[in-house]
């Protein structure tokens, strides 16, 4: 029978994931980092997908690297998960190396890829037990871990269902039960929400919210800024490889842009010669291609002004900055990019 997997980790015995250390111990000190990385690489060929990358990350912390696809952020969550090597630079993982202390790492670590690979020939609860046995955990262990599981995913009505009969949400969820299978200290989740729709994605993000309330550290990429800004704690921006900014979302916004973004249409041939005639409302005006962006602390008073100047933009709207107008403001270009 064929079985899908993250990885098929080296075995690890029972005895000693029971013995690792528990969450109240490892959260004692806030300022303990389970991750600490110094100038991180990686190369393929001659080309850098990782480049000279630092960070730490505290116990309990959700951490996020915020990017466009093709920034690093994959590349870097499988060197933290011990399946791809680095090029040069440091990675320590609770302590240890994972490229010679692979198997300890990951008995600690729980990873939901960016594609799902559940096992679509084996009922949903069975998905669980399978992967549980390659960790060396014991039916008496699994069983009952199984179904809390499954009510944590809100999947308990769905255990006896094929793989192939959930809807997307419930597959995501099926794959982050399945990670939580050995009790990890930390979460890796590679772009958690992509394909779902608007209230799979809440759905997944209040199961997120419980594990952090519960001490995992959750470390995640996403190219979705209102994701980064509900689910992390702190961020870095990466963008060719390199980090161009870090913080909390709230700190970046504030550092990198300004209160409010009036967003002017003029017609896609106008918004491109539009920029000479806004010159000197607000702080910055920026020219998209579909869009021009005028960042200021009062977006009505933008608008007003524009008005004023006898411009008539097809539609007008007035919102807060986002992490996508840091990353604008950073890179020049937009997430989606």
């Amino acid at each position: 029978m064929r079985t899908n997997v993250v990885w098929v980790p080296e075995l690890v015995s029972y005895e000693e994931l029971s013995s690792k250390p528990t969450r109240s111990q490892t959260q004692g000190d806030p300022m303990q980092y389970v991750i600490t990385a110094e100038n991180l690489t990686k190369t393929y060929g001659d080309v850098t997908a990782v480049d000279g990358i630092s960070f730490s990350v505290p116990a309990g912390e959700a951490f996020g690297l915020l990017g466009p696809n093709g920034a690093g952020k994959s590349t870097t969550m499988k060197m933290i998960g011990g399946v791809s090597q680095r090029t040069s630079g440091s990675l320590s993982i609770m302590g240890l190396d994972p490229e010679s202390h692979g198997p300890e790492v990951r008995a600690h670590l729980g990873v939901v890829p960016q594609q799902d690979n559940l096992d679509e020939e084996l009922r949903v609860r069975d998905n669980l037990l399978v992967y549980g046995r390659y960790f060396g955990l014991p039916m008496s262990y699994l069983r009952p871990k199984a179904d809390e599981l499954l009510e944590f995913a809100q999947l308990t009505d769905k255990a006896k269902s094929k793989v192939d009969a959930l809807s997307g949400g419930m597959k995501r969820r099926l794959t982050i039960a399945r990670s939580l299978i050995n009790e990890p200290r930390i979460l890796l989740l590679d772009e958690p929400t992509t394909g779902l729709d608007p209230q799979a994605r809440h759905i997944l993000w209040d199961r997120l919210f419980r594990l952090k309330e519960q001490g995992v550290t959750l470390i995640l990429t996403t190219h979705y800024m209102d994701e980064a800004e509900q689910l992390c704690d702190r961020l870095i921006v990466v963008d060719k490889g390199r980090i161009m900014a870090e913080g909390s979302p709230s700190s970046l916004i504030r550092e990198y842009s300004t209160r409010e973004v009036l967003e002017l249409r003029f017609g896609s041939e106008r918004n491109a010669t539009i920029g000479a005639e806004l010159e000197g409302i607000g702080e910055r005006v920026e020219t998209l291609p579909d869009r021009v962006l005028i960042y200021a602390h009062d977006g009505e008073a933008a608008l007003e002004q524009v008005s004023a100047r006898g411009l008539r933009p097809l539609t007008s709207l007035v919102r807060r900055s986002s992490l996508e107008d840091v990353f604008l403001r950073l890179t020049g270009r937009s997430l989606v990019d």
